[in-house]
């Protein structure tokens, strides 16, 4: 493995915003020759233009490789068919919106030579809505809680790893997971370091509400056990209040005999008790369909073209 980073850029619709990201990544190792860069755009099965306008541009002081799926696989998918392909020893992501300021990479990397193998950059103020933000505090307050208690409070979207990360990557590509969780849960040693992240000045966030929920689901299914458990301390808290209630109206109607009986009540427990069976059953159709999503062994990503692009030195 060539002495290095590999800084992997997921493209998805990003054509208006392409020729700005390279001229930024040509300014910014213009002069920075002391340790080998190769940037990894993987396209995620852009609908636009985007393919053909990367390949049009001049990259300097760097090595280009230029991954191109055969449909949109996600992010995920992406940042992982560019861990396959790296080809230095360090590894590192980026985003084409470049709200993750790039002078992260030397201070991740300065601490990553020291004798760690994760350096997580975590976010220590954004420019995010409202909503973002309540999601983002809400989503890590749930994973501290039932997946990973380390996991940070403002979260992350930046990590800079070794090659012996690299490896069990490769040999374990999960469907359906989340790529950040699983380096989180591989322990090594792992440091941090604090940035503010910017606002995207250039074309639109893909990070839909939808995308966001299925991160959501995608978490807690892949890395936790917590909701089997809900179904199951549900389920054993209704068991008690039914024999609880049960005994209750039997006792009144023994001692005080004032109970009437009616469609209301019984209409109420139906609806109540289907619900929570319903809950308990799409959760657990979650894992079985996980489960049938891995025995197939379909492939995470489709790759459709690689190219290796020169660069202006």
């Amino acid at each position: 493995m060539n002495k290095g980073i590999s800084i992997i850029i997921p493209l998805f619709n990003e054509a208006e915003g392409i020729p700005v990201l390279v001229k930024s990544l040509n300014d910014f190792f213009e002069n920075k020759h002391e340790t080998s860069i190769e940037i990894i755009f993987v396209n995620d099965g852009s609908t636009d233009d985007s393919f053909n306008i990367l390949q049009k541009q001049k990259f300097v002081n760097y090595s280009v490789q230029l991954i191109s799926f055969s449909k949109n696989f996600g992010s995920h998918a992406a940042l992982r068919a560019g861990i396959l392909y790296a080809k230095m020893e360090f590894i590192t992501f980026m985003y084409a919106d470049l709200q993750d300021p790039l002078e992260l990479i030397p201070l991740m990397y300065e601490k990553a030579i020291t004798g760690f193998d994760i350096v997580w950059a975590n976010r220590n103020e954004t420019q995010n809505s409202l909503f973002e933000t309540l999601f983002s505090r809400a989503y890590a307050k749930l994973m501290q809680r039932f997946a990973f208690s380390n996991f940070p409070e403002k979260g992350f979207d930046i990590v800079f790893f070794n090659g012996k990360l690299k490896k069990e990557l490769d040999n374990n590509i999960e469907s359906n997971s989340n790529i950040f969780l699983q380096i989180l849960g591989m322990g090594f040693s792992q440091t941090n370091v604090l940035y503010n992240k910017k606002e995207r000045k250039i074309g639109k966030s893909k990070w839909t509400i939808s995308k966001k929920i299925k991160m959501l689901i995608d978490s807690f299914v892949a890395f936790s056990y917590a909701p089997i458990r809900l179904v199951s301390i549900v389920g054993f808290l209704f068991f008690i209040f039914g024999i609880i209630w049960t005994v209750y109206i039997v006792s009144r109607k023994l001692i005080f005999n004032d109970l009437e009986t009616g469609w209301p009540m019984l209409t109420s427990i139906l609806l109540l008790g289907f619900g929570i069976t319903n809950i308990g059953l799409g959760i657990i159709a979650e894992y079985l369909w996980r489960t049938l999503d891995a025995s197939r062994k379909r492939p995470v990503f489709i790759i459709d073209e690689v190219i290796d692009l020169k660069n202006d030195n």
